[in-house]
């Protein structure tokens, strides 16, 4: 998205051709931008922040709530009209959260009943905003620095919780003149984007699964290179770490702004239970899954809270990951903001039912396979939405 707004040509090595992205490259085309098909080097010759185009249908975001939400906000702030559009479950996603704050900078926006798509954003001349978010959401921040960056007007984001950060960094390592106070982020205008090559980091949520092998003993030791750090992603390899698996990292440097390193996994002798609070859940929303999966193989409970969000995302996982692991014999129970779970090491065995959920699908595959289980994924062909590669790079690290 960024290089496409950018002024001139960024070259991106090392991008991922997931689902998600290739939604958002078919979107950029939508809106004017010469995307060229993914490949593991690219160059986007950037339109600049003025430069896109009215779309003359639909804007399809597959299932990608990060490309509608962010696009939303770079349409509006474009002054162009543009439906969004999704699979069956991006389509039941919320999307008033990002609705709000647009309608409150001068974009209308239109959405069914239900509050998720198909929704149309007509956009305006916007005006600066103060936004105090209900709900600690990078993807509502981003939005909302996104609309005011093409608009050229200042925008000032008051977070309940300090969330991700990659745009933020992003930005001001294109130039932007952005700033970070505690939960506070406010963008000033600014008259352009500057281009910028980028290496992108592996990512930490990926990794995590293989992290997560690891610990449950189905891997060997692994160092997983050039994987992005950000302390606002990397709460599963805390938590991990906290029930016991030897992890650290190493060569640490710096990518566009973002720190990146080599991951160094080695194996845990006993997995303790633990607690996930509130406070850490913006760090490892994505990953809750798969530690309620090895929550499944550790001693004692693990109990996780203030994850009502787990909710609204690709499926209710809070209900799909306490459902799946009762199915297989595990001892679980849900709570309205997360989930509780007993571990033991009796076998385990059943179908787990993914709802189409690339993160229930490569969780319950983690869990799968260690020596003597018998789970079997009844849709394992979504994992494609973020990890294209996972069956293959299971299959290479997996002790058999």
């Amino acid at each position: 998205m960024l290089a496409a707004l950018g002024r001139g040509p960024s070259r991106i090595r090392g991008i991922l051709g997931s689902a998600d992205v290739q939604s958002t490259a078919g979107v950029l085309r939508a809106l004017g931008v010469g995307v060229p098909s993914l490949a593991a080097e690219l160059t986007i010759a950037g339109v600049g922040l003025r430069g896109l185009r009215a779309p003359s249908a639909p804007l399809d975001c597959g299932n990608s709530g990060t490309t509608t939400r962010l696009m939303a906000g770079i349409v509006a702030g474009a002054a162009l009209t543009g439906t969004f559009v999704g699979d069956a479950s991006l389509s039941a996603r919320p999307m008033r959260r990002v609705a709000r704050p647009l309608e409150a900078m001068g974009a209308g926006v239109q959405l069914p009943a239900h509050g998720g798509l198909p929704m149309t954003v007509a956009g305006a001349p916007l005006r600066g905003l103060t936004w105090h978010s209900e709900v600690a959401s990078a993807q509502v921040k981003s939005a909302i620095l996104l609309a005011g960056l093409v608009a050229d007007v200042p925008v000032e984001v008051h977070e309940p919780a300090a969330t991700r950060d990659h745009t933020e960094r992003l930005l001001r390592a294109r130039g932007v003149d952005l700033r970070v106070e505690g939960d506070v982020v406010t963008l000033l205008p600014t008259a352009r984007l500057d281009a910028g090559d980028l290496d992108v980091p592996g990512d930490p949520s990926s990794a995590a699964f293989l992290a997560g092998l690891v610990a449950l003993g189905a891997s060997g030791p692994l160092a997983i290179e050039h994987v992005g750090i950000n302390p606002a992603r990397v709460g599963a390899f805390r938590v991990l770490k906290r029930m016991g698996l030897d992890l650290g990292y190493d060569a640490v440097a710096d990518a566009g702004g973002e720190p990146v390193a080599t991951v160094r996994l080695g194996g845990a002798t006993t997995l303790r239970g633990t607690s996930v609070t509130a406070d850490e859940v913006p760090s490892l929303i994505d990953e809750l899954p798969l530690i309620a999966c090895v929550a499944a193989r550790a001693e004692g409970e693990t109990r996780v809270t203030g994850a009502a969000e787990l909710r609204v995302k690709e499926s209710d996982r809070i209900a799909a990951v306490v459902g799946n692991l009762r199915t297989l014999g595990v001892e679980a129970e849900e709570l309205p903001d997360g989930f509780v779970v007993r571990g033991s090491d009796r076998p385990l065995a059943g179908r787990v039912v993914t709802h189409g959920d690339h993160r229930i699908a490569m969780a319950f595959a983690v869990l799968g396979a260690g020596r003597g289980q018998a789970i079997s994924i009844d849709d394992p062909a979504c994992v494609s939405v973020s990890y294209p590669t996972f069956w293959d790079d299971l299959a290479r690290v997996r002790i058999a």
